[in-house]
């Protein structure tokens, strides 16, 4: 019987013959490796390396609108969260080959080479500078920045209401009040209050000053700041 079935791989190879030799095609496939190898190599030493670039000419149809934010979205975030907008140069932590593949085809895509990119992530993530789960964002101009990519663990839902004392200084004097209200409720006052008026008051008065000055002084002594303060600065204790 007949058999007209074709072997479409064989019929691939032997038009590959026809075209070019086996040494020949992966001489070129080799070069093609290592100019994309070289290319991200650029990009990781672009990452790497302060830069000034504050905005970047990029063609808005290939922009995905979802991934454009504007400087006080991106500000909110961190204070609310206690998170650093920085250079990626400062970032010490290893940048995901996804991000390095993203960036590549965007600068392909846009004809044009990249740089002065932020991340948004926790202090513990950045070399910071002695005064003495990330975001990668790159400068559009006009405080606009596009969402690169994001990688890690979710940031957890708890660290907003952990970090919400120190917030601003508003919130920790608020926080140090709801401290010594609890603490002037759990001590008992009806005897006191019969041979000292508003004792309640004065206990409250005594133990605001003490918690605020305790809390202030640990605080600040170990070098920390408010949260509106912190999230644009690279240094540590400042």
């Amino acid at each position: 019987m007949f058999d007209n079935r074709i072997n479409l791989e064989k019929k691939l190879l032997s038009e590959r013959r026809k075209f070019k030799s086996e040494a020949t095609i992966l001489e070129e496939v080799k070069a093609i490796f290592e100019a994309n190898e070289v290319a991200r190599n650029q990009i990781r030493n672009t990452l790497k390396n302060k830069s000034q670039t504050k905005a970047h000419q990029l063609s808005l149809d290939l922009l995905e609108t979802d991934k454009i934010f504007h400087l006080d979205q991106i500000k909110t975030i961190c204070i609310d969260y206690r998170l650093r907008f920085l250079d990626s140069h400062l970032f010490k932590n290893t940048i995901p080959e996804e991000a390095i593949t993203k960036i590549r085809m965007m600068e392909e895509n846009h004809n044009t080479k990249l740089d002065g990119f932020k991340i948004v992530a926790p202090s513990k993530a950045f070399h910071l500078l002695n005064y003495d789960d990330p975001l990668l964002f790159l400068p559009l101009g006009n405080d606009y920045y596009y969402l690169v990519h994001k990688w890690g663990t979710e940031i957890n839902a708890t660290r907003k209401l952990l970090v919400l004392p120190i917030k601003n200084l508003w919130n920790f004097t608020i926080f140090s009040v709801l401290i010594s209200v609890l603490l002037t409720l759990l001590i008992p006052t009806n005897n006191l209050s019969k041979s000292v008026p508003l004792a309640p008051a004065i206990i409250f008065l005594f133990s605001f000053k003490s918690i605020f000055a305790t809390l202030g002084y640990y605080f600040f002594m170990m070098g920390k700041n408010f949260n509106e303060e912190i999230w644009q600065r690279q240094y540590y204790n400042n």
